[in-house]
């Protein structure tokens, strides 16, 4: 087909109800030829497909170009800088489109469930904040500042024609999505369960999903495209990034861009598999009629199937159906139904102390056993490379498991970083053999190991005589010989029982405190503090939240300069909430908003209103300065923890958090 006279390519097709058509033609006000596409949707649920089309497009041109066929392709005689204005472009289009879905989320979905639980209160404003996170700041920053940008761009591109350096000055603002896919697990849950708790709550998310900017698509799905955005800049700044010259005066601000949307895109990808290892949990539960409690994000499916299992007394072989996790492996018998396939579990057998043993012979092929502390199986594959597969699965498991319990000690101590180490306390090899320094109880609101908040009653605070943390009772009811207190038993926290006697505490221990998922706001505030743009106590009420003002412990670190984190004492291991600062407005007070408190300042965002009180003027400027800095996305200086005496002030925190 080389050299021969090519007419200008056209085509239509259909792809169920989309309908893409051609040519490709070229507008007047470009110089050189431009491929375009015209798509005629007929649905309004497919418009959403639009960047996702655009990318199999790419990747058909991409495979026509390998297979010798470029010649057919008029677009392929652009200009280097036609292609980047093309992808440029795209990312515009694209942001106009996810920025309306976020005004979906933060100004219709968000902001008439809170307007119900602020009037009525059908249901809590906690659970609203709950499931939305800091959709809000998301919002706004796309909204006030990228798309803004982007926009200006486009438009004196002939003058700039460069997106580098726009992304890298705005992708470390992409760390606040952390947070929201952090949450997306919760927020999902908390959905469902107020979907069937609240007929209110459900009427209203049934009337926004009925609009036709919904498009006939569910809050759920509508929640996941902040999940899946950060990939999808991935992916067309790689595009980018590939078709531009290394030469170009962008090449190195789109290549720092790529690095650090990478990063971000690397949280967002983990939360999407692991919502894709949740899905598989929900087919099997279903499977399994819903009677066995396998829904648990620490759960994870690793093989599953039917397989023939042997009798123990006449060798006779049965159907049956495995289904191994990562902590067991269930032997399931199926039920008589007459529509759709369910199982019932006969036997649960514990990864923990399972052994698995080749026992083929002439007479009987292709089988193995599978022995635990509850069970033993002699099974049977219908295929030798079914065979291979289950022992490879259930041995890869075993071993996995294995090293987790041989590396437990390690990993125990040597994980714990110093958002967990008490000032001057003994390392590791120093553990027991001198007196640590304690921390101050009236310093800390929360157990410093299970994060539940202390009361007077039932949650009582306790030192670990070997670190000098402030622990409840539960995370310290073991007793550990001290070298330093001549040899006699103390009360220890599980981290330094399992360091000073070499093995765990029993698995009921371990499942409630060291094997709990860590959560985004476990930045102790002490080293938060010391390394910190501003820190100090003040006194907080949200507008409309139904509490009053309380006395906290507010940081903002130097690492993550637009966030501002919230604690109940100055050596707490755990946030009560954090808050992402960008797009917030700092002002005083109003008339109307009748404070009764001196010294008080305000952030607004949308339907979210926070008032503040400082206890000195000065410290009210600095804070209405830092704050002020961090919603316009600025630059912070670093002015560190304000001089006040924390034990006066962890004195005055002390009932209130007793009352607590």
């Amino acid at each position: 087909m080389t050299g021969a006279s090519v007419a200008p390519w056209r085509f239509g097709t259909r792809i169920g109800n989309l309908l893409i058509m051609g040519p490709f033609h070229y507008p007047r006000s470009q110089p050189l030829p431009t491929c375009r596409f015209t798509f005629f949707l007929r649905n309004p649920v497919l418009q959403q497909l639009h960047a996702g089309i655009i990318m199999i497009i790419h990747s058909l041109i991409g495979l026509m170009i390998s297979c010798g066929y470029s010649e057919l392709i008029p677009c392929l005689q652009l200009s280097v800088q036609q292609r980047v204005f093309n992808i440029a472009n795209e990312l515009l289009h694209t942001e106009k489109a996810y920025v309306a879905r976020l005004h979906l989320l933060d100004q219709v979905f968000c902001a008439q469930l809170m307007e119900e639980a602020r009037a009525r209160s059908s249901f809590p404003c906690d659970v609203v904040m709950g499931i939305f996170s800091n959709i809000c700041s998301i919002y706004c920053f796309h909204q006030q500042f990228l798309l803004p940008a982007l926009e200006k761009r486009m438009e004196e591109w002939e003058l700039n024609p460069r997106i580098g350096d726009i992304l890298q000055k705005l992708a470390p603002f992409l760390k606040m999505y952390g947070e929201y896919v952090k949450n997306f697990d919760r927020a999902m849950e908390l959905v469902n369960t107020w979907m069937e708790r609240s007929s209110q709550f459900k009427a209203i998310i049934h009337d926004i999903q009925r609009e036709e900017r919904c498009g006939n698509l569910t809050l759920q799905h509508h929640m996941l495209e902040p999940v899946q955005r950060i990939p999808r800049y991935e992916l067309l700044l790689k595009d980018y990034l590939h078709r531009l010259p290394e030469d170009a005066d962008d090449f190195k601000d789109a290549q720092k861009s790529l690095e650090l949307i990478a990063t971000a895109a690397e949280h967002s990808n983990a939360a999407i598999r692991k919502m894709e290892r949740m899905r598989k949990l929900l087919k099997v539960y279903e499977l399994l009629g819903g009677e066995e409690d396998i829904v648990n994000p620490t759960n994870e499916l690793i093989k599953e199937g039917h397989i023939l299992k042997l009798s123990a007394k006449n060798g006779t072989s049965q159907d049956r159906y495995l289904i191994l996790f990562n902590d067991r492996l269930l032997y399931c018998v199926p039920k008589l139904r007459l529509i759709g396939q369910k199982f019932g579990v006969r036997a649960r057998i514990d990864v923990d102390g399972m052994e698995l043993k080749e026992t083929s012979s002439m007479n009987m092929p292709r089988t193995f056993l599978v022995s635990g502390k509850q069970r033993s199986l002699e099974l049977q594959a219908r295929t030798e490379e079914e065979k291979k597969d289950w022992i490879q699965a259930i041995q890869a498991t075993i071993q996995r498991h294995e090293q987790t319990l041989e590396t437990f000690r390690m990993v125990n101590w040597s994980c714990r970083d110093e958002d967990y180490t008490p000032p001057n306390s003994p390392n590791c090899t120093e553990l027991g053999k001198r007196a640590p320094t304690p921390i101050r109880e009236k310093e800390v609101t929360l157990c410093m190991k299970c994060q539940e908040p202390f009361n007077s009653i039932t949650k009582r605070r306790h030192h670990c005589k070997a670190c000098g943390h402030v622990v409840c009772g539960k995370c310290s009811e073991f007793r550990a010989r001290l070298l330093y207190d001549n040899n006699r038993a103390n009360r220890v926290c599980i981290d330094c029982y399992t360091t000073l006697v070499g093995v765990p505490p029993s698995p009921a221990s371990l499942s409630s405190s060291t094997q709990r998922r860590r959560s985004i706001l476990e930045k102790q505030a002490s080293v938060a503090a010391e390394n910190s743009v501003l820190c100090s106590f003040l006194h907080h009420m949200e507008k409309g939240g139904g509490r009053g003002w309380q006395k906290a412990w507010f940081v903002i670190p130097e690492n993550e300069p637009l966030v501002l984190y919230i604690y109940g004492a100055p050596q707490d291991v755990k946030a009560q909430r954090s808050i992402p600062l960008i797009g917030f407005e700092v002002s005083l007070p109003e008339p109307c908003d009748r404070l009764e408190r001196r010294n008080a300042f305000k952030i607004s965002q949308s339907h979210l209103t926070v008032f503040f009180s400082a206890d000195g003027e000065e410290l009210q400027r600095r804070w209405m300065e830092v704050l002020s800095r961090a919603g316009r996305g600025e630059e912070l200086q670093v002015h560190g923890p304000i001089s006040e005496a924390l034990e006066e002030e962890g004195e005055e925190l002390a009932p209130l958090a007793e009352s607590t």
